[in-house]
């Protein structure tokens, strides 16, 4: 059949490109739509702004070819502390500890700029055969006719391909065209997030502290500074935002407590609502979910990239098989394979997420002292620890080949 492309992407954040070279390396002819201009994201300055890439993120970066741009602009991630704390008094000393030395594998994960990790895409993707990048341009309509999707952009262009995968975050276009309901609930919490410059240096470390409101993580960055994510009751987020800067410094340095000294603003502040978001299914015919299009978790463990990378390493992998197979890798059995793959694990580690955020966003003394009492039996038990550090480093269950750093 004459069409355009194997798979038309859309959503070109960070998912979408990491799909378009695993899919190029399968020898599928890709194109991604992206809405924003790629030299506008390029050329943005530092914001704060950073994910924590699980270990088995990195690998599928470097079965890419784009960890190379970033590896000497990331911060390995060398341990991580997590810890009860009240306002004003901050956090409380660690309850549970984790370091990288209990991996045979080194670093625990990496975090990394989210303008650096899209420039290194970017120039990735323009050097990638049987990869087409179209920015400033999105998706507006879809159609199914048999054998192929018929894809309309808002440029005025009308596309044919094999599949279309939705890269395009939680109010995914392409899943409401396909018929793809979503079900989930808001926390009621706002994340506050931007960046800060701390007395004390963080030796890598990555903090979470448990507070009444919500979590707060403290994630290092490469030249001293620290990324935050740190959530709150909407409420109390609306009023946070609107102070000036020092108020603002002063009251996130009394939430941190001791465990970065003084510490100082660096770059911008951001907020955004928090809510957990399931899509029903996560394939439909002819049509992929991938990321935030198939499921929007809580930012508690920094997992929302990295499960959006599994999701791009399984169907990648699936797609490639049932290319060498000589299958139509847009046939339903064919993408029923991706979805068996990933919903459980992706919505098994969402309701985890969330149940984890319900235990600790409280003020109940029951609570409190049963998640101090499970925290350190945890911290007492081997097996255990090993198993939770395996799982933050994406180790952990059936891998696809990316994800073990093996190309397709």
């Amino acid at each position: 059949m004459d069409r355009d492309y194997d798979v038309i992407i859309a959503g070109g954040g960070l998912n979408g490109p990491a799909l378009a070279l695993a899919l190029a390396q399968g020898g599928l002819r890709v194109l991604v739509v992206d809405a924003r201009p790629a030299s506008a994201r390029a050329s943005e300055g530092f914001d704060g702004r950073a994910y924590a890439l699980a270990l088995a993120s990195q690998r599928l970066l470097s079965a890419l070819g784009v960890w190379p741009a970033v590896a000497a602009l990331a911060q390995p991630i060398l341990g991580i502390r997590t810890s009860d704390g009240v306002p004003p008094e901050g956090a409380a000393p660690f309850l549970l500890g984790f370091d990288h030395g209990e991996l045979d594998e080194g670093a625990m994960g990496f975090m990394v700029e989210d303008r650096h990790l899209y420039a290194a895409f970017l120039a990735v993707l323009e050097a990638a055969p049987g990869v087409t990048l179209r920015s400033g341009d999105s998706v507006v309509g879809q159609r199914v006719d048999g054998a192929q999707v018929t894809v309309a952009l808002a440029s005025g262009q009308v596309l044919r391909a094999a599949l279309l995968v939705g890269c395009d975050g939680r109010t995914s276009g392409v899943a409401q065209r396909a018929g793809i309901r979503r079900h989930g609930w808001g926390y009621g919490q706002t994340a506050l997030v931007g960046a800060i410059r701390p007395e004390h240096p963080h030796q890598g470390l990555a903090h979470q502290v448990f507070l009444p409101e919500g979590p707060l993580a403290i994630l290092p960055l490469r030249g001293g500074l620290a990324s935050i994510v740190w959530s709150e009751s909407e409420a109390n987020a609306r009023t946070i935002a609107a102070m000036g800067d020092e108020e603002y410094r002063v009251l996130l340095e009394s939430r941190i407590g001791h465990l970065t000294g003084h510490l100082d603003l660096a770059g911008p502040r951001f907020s955004y609502p928090l809510t957990l978001t399931l899509a029903d299914r996560y394939a439909a015919p002819r049509i992929a979910l991938v990321g935030d299009a198939a499921h929007g978790v809580h930012p508690i463990a920094g997992q929302g990239l990295n499960l959006g990378l599994r999701d791009v390493a399984a169907l990648a992998e699936v797609l490639a098989e049932a290319r060498a197979r000589g299958e139509d890798i847009g046939a339903v059995d064919v993408l029923e394979r991706y979805q068996l793959w990933r919903r459980f694990d992706s919505t098994v580690l969402a309701l985890g997420m969330d149940a984890v955020n319900r235990l600790f966003s409280n003020t109940n003394p029951f609570l409190r002292a049963v998640r101090g009492l499970g925290m350190r039996a945890v911290a007492a038990m081997p097996g255990p620890r090993r198993s939770f550090i395996r799982e933050a480093a994406g180790l952990s269950g059936t891998l696809p080949k990316l994800l073990s750093g093996q190309r397709l």
